[in-house]
Order: C-alpha cells, then sequence, then structure tokens
C-alpha cells in the first residue's frame, strides 16, 4: 500500500486541487467530455447503436508519409501527458521509485503484466461483445489504418502510447493527489475508475462499464504492489493484442465487426 501522507497546508491543497483540474481539463478529463458528446450524437442517431461502428485507431491524413507524421505526433502527445503527469508529482517530492516505475523488479513485473492482462483481456472481451449483441455498443474497430509498411509499428506505440498516459495519469497521478487531499483509498480507486470509463463513452455502454471494471482492477493491483509498470506493459500487450490481432483477422473472421 502506497503511504503517500495528506497534505496539512491549506496552500499545498489549493495546489493539488489546480493540477488535477489543469491537468484532467487539458487531457484524459476532456477526452472523457468529448467521448460523452459523442456517445449522446450516437444514441440520437435513427441506426441502433450495434449497427454504428467507431475506430480507435483510424488514419490521420489521406497520404501516406503525412499519416505516419500524424500518428507519431499523437504518440508524441500521449507520451507528454504521461510526462506531465510524472513532473508534478516529482516537483511535489514524490519519487519514481515510489510509483513502481525504476528497473529493479523488470522480470518480475513483466511476469505480473502477463498475468493482469490474461485477468481483464479474456473477460473483457466477452464484455464487449455481449454489450454489441445487446445492442449497448457500437461495433468498435481497433483499426482502420491503410496496410502500409509502417502500421504494424505505430499500432504498437500507439498501444504503449495509450497505456502509459492512462496508467501514469488515472492511476499514479490522480490517485497519489487524491491521497495526498485526504481522500481514502477506496474513493479514491473509484473516481479514478469511472474517469477511465469515461473516455471510453464513445464506444458505448459496454466501453465504459467494461473500462470501469478494468480500472478498479489495475488500480487496486497498484494500491497494493505500487509497481505501476505492471499495469503500463499489461495495458500495452492488451492494446497490441487487440490490434494487430483485428489487423490480421479483419474481413477473414465473420464475426468481428
Amino acid at each position: 500500500m502506497i503511504e503517500e501522507h495528506p497534505a496539512t497546508h491549506p496552500a499545498d491543497h489549493r495546489a493539488y486541487r489546480i493540477e488535477i483540474v489543469l491537468v484532467f481539463a487539458v487531457t484524459l478529463g476532456l477526452s472523457g467530455l468529448r467521448s460523452l458528446v459523442r456517445l449522446v450524437d450516437s444514441l440520437l442517431q435513427t441506426t441502433p447503436l450495434n449497427q454504428q461502428s467507431v475506430a480507435v485507431n483510424a488514419p490521420q491524413a489521406r497520404f501516406g508519409l503525412l499519416d505516419l507524421v500524424a500518428q507519431l505526433l499523437y504518440f508524441g502527445q500521449l507520451a507528454a501527458w504521461g510526462g506531465l503527469g510524472l513532473y508534478l508529482l516529482w516537483r511535489g517530492g514524490t519519487k519514481l521509485k515510489v510509483l513502481g516505475l525504476d528497473r529493479t523488479r523488470i522480470g518480475p513485473d513483466a511476469l505480473g503484466s502477463l498475468g493482469l492482462a490474461a485477468v481483464i483481456g479474456i473477460p473483457g472481451l466477452v464484455l464487449y461483445f455481449a454489450a454489441w449483441k445487446l445492442g449497448l455498443n457500437l461495433a468498435v474497430q481497433p483499426s482502420t489504418l491503410d496496410d502500409s509498411w509502417w502500421m504494424s509499428g505505430a499500432l504498437v506505440l500507439s498501444a504503449f502510447g495509450n497505456a502509459w498516459a492512462e496508467e501514469v495519469l488515472v492511476v499514479g497521478f490522480l490517485i497519489t493527489r487524491l491521497k495526498q487531499l485526504g481522500w481514502r483509498d477506496g474513493t479514491a480507486l473509484l473516481a479514478s475508475s469511472v474517469l477511465r470509463g469515461s473516455y471510453h463513452l464513445y464506444q458505448g455502454f459496454g466501453g465504459f462499464v467494461g473500462n470501469v471494471v478494468m480500472g478498479l482492477v489495475f488500480g487496486r493491483v497498484w494500491q497494493r504492489t505500487n509497481r505501476l509498470w505492471v499495469l503500463i506493459l499489461a495495458h500495452t500487450l492488451l492494446d497490441v493484442v487487440a490490434f494487430l490481432g483485428y489487423t490480421l483477422l479483419r474481413g477473414k473472421v465473420s464475426w468481428l465487426p
């Protein structure tokens, strides 16, 4: 369990609250609001949710090399989001080792990430298909990128970028700051998990519920182990399998959207 003593000075409380608002106003909190707008827009369509589709990784430009540049820029944005959270924690006196971002447990972290990915991945896939069939979710296409020479590398970078930004900000940064503001472990974990679900609302209700559950599991693992690398690696593995697996099976398997 992370031992983060609550801030006692009123100025520290104000600074932490301002940090939380500003960080998420320009990163994943804003993404959550945009996702809510997209979900409402989908619900207002005459077409049922499960007959609509949404792509996670889509082309950003019509010309191949420009699209590659755009994909790399998006990865840079995700990396910077996570870096911002880490910088603010470091400036506040929190060491990276406390978060579990040191390199002293590479082997155990890798093994732990495999187990965590399996625990989340299989039930998550079942939940997605159930929600889709019930009309509660859009058909999620993990990638609609063209079959270019750089596609696989871009998808791997996208997977790591998503994992890095989400786990650093929503788990490491947010839960640490909420604890320093005096929040209880369970309340901080719930807030983190709901935030994680919010920026997946564009996928539908299944995407929201599935990611809230993922947030509860990931957040609790971190609270017990203090190993953020386990979460980042597990999340990366889940996205790599989803992105590349879908690309390989698209058009060859009838039950994939």
